[in-house]
């Protein structure tokens, strides 16, 4: 077997671009200090909304190979060398926003079989072996099939790979807290008052808003704020970046956080016993390594 670095990050994102935003910095972070990241994205996001004119023929299947160019460009900027899609390019195709007639298609990751799906993601779990998973809440960061999906296929392909060989010893939800994503828009509104903007106070829109008790573990990413930004930039059809804010087809700005949060869903925090009350800064935290490279 292929000797494997000591730390091993895996993210499961539902379509290209959810990876640089939700953990650009992040990503960059781990894979500059020589951890392997490993970024599962489960579709091309062939029904997004596209944004530059000069672009908008785009559609499809032509939209999607777009985006997976669009994707390794991303993952150049943050330096992540091995990323993949869940059971080959096309294998799962975008399933639309939650309600529209798309989320039928039978193709569409919305309606794949959870442990056909999971399998293919146990397939890469037992390759890389990593210490640490990230992906989203049940809801998906705000409801979209697809990250629900993608949610429920993480969660399923880290319970088979527990009977398969391979325990994960920590899996994280992306999370924001609520003061930092109130603050980021109060900045921004008062720093550039002619972008528009969310109602005053209504952060909802940000996916993984939560309340700020649920955040165990922050990332400073400030260091990799620019990898990030690049990152973004990179998917150019979803995304329109100046910093230090973006905005995605609804032409809303939202702040840029180069600071990332998580919540720990499974295993302890780092430090545990009389530190489980304070913030981990690493997600690896707590995590004994063995001169195998395996968790222990």
């Amino acid at each position: 077997m292929t000797e494997l670095p000591d730390r091993r990050l895996l993210l499961v994102h539902a379509h290209p671009d959810d990876e640089s935003i939700n953990n650009g910095a992040t990503m960059a972070r781990y894979a500059a200090e020589g951890a392997l990241v490993t970024l599962v994205t489960c579709t091309l996001g062939e029904r997004g909304e596209v944004i530059p004119p000069e672009l908008a023929h785009l559609d499809g299947a032509a939209l999607g190979e777009y985006r997976l160019g669009e994707l390794g460009a991303a993952m150049r900027a943050l330096g992540v060398d091995d990323h993949r899609l869940l059971g080959g390019v096309g294998r799962f195709g975008d399933s639309g926003m939650m309600g529209l007639a798309d989320n039928d298609d039978p193709g569409c990751f919305w309606q794949a079989d959870l442990d056909e799906a999971a399998g293919y993601l146990v397939e890469v779990i037992l390759e890389v072996r990593p210490q640490v998973v990230v992906t989203y809440d049940p809801d998906g960061g705000y409801g979209h099939p697809d990250h629900i999906q993608a949610h429920r296929v993480a969660t399923r392909a880290v319970e088979l790979a527990d009977e398969a060989g391979w325990s994960v010893p920590k899996v994280y939800w992306n999370r924001v807290p609520r003061p930092v994503a109130e603050e980021g828009f109060a900045r921004l509104r008062e720093a550039l008052p002619g972008l528009s903007f969310p109602k005053a106070g209504v952060v909802d829109d940000v996916p993984g808003v939560v309340e700020d008790d649920r955040i165990t573990t922050f990332v400073d990413g400030t260091a990799y704020g620019s990898a990030k930004a690049a990152a973004m930039r990179a998917h150019a059809t979803q995304i329109e970046v100046a910093e230090p804010w973006f905005a995605l087809s609804n032409q809303q700005a939202q702040p840029l956080f180069t600071d990332e949060y998580y919540e720990l869903v499974r295993g302890e925090r780092g430090g545990g016993g009389e530190r489980t009350s304070v913030r981990e800064t690493d997600l690896f935290d707590g995590i004994a390594v063995t001169a195998e490279g395996g968790a222990r």
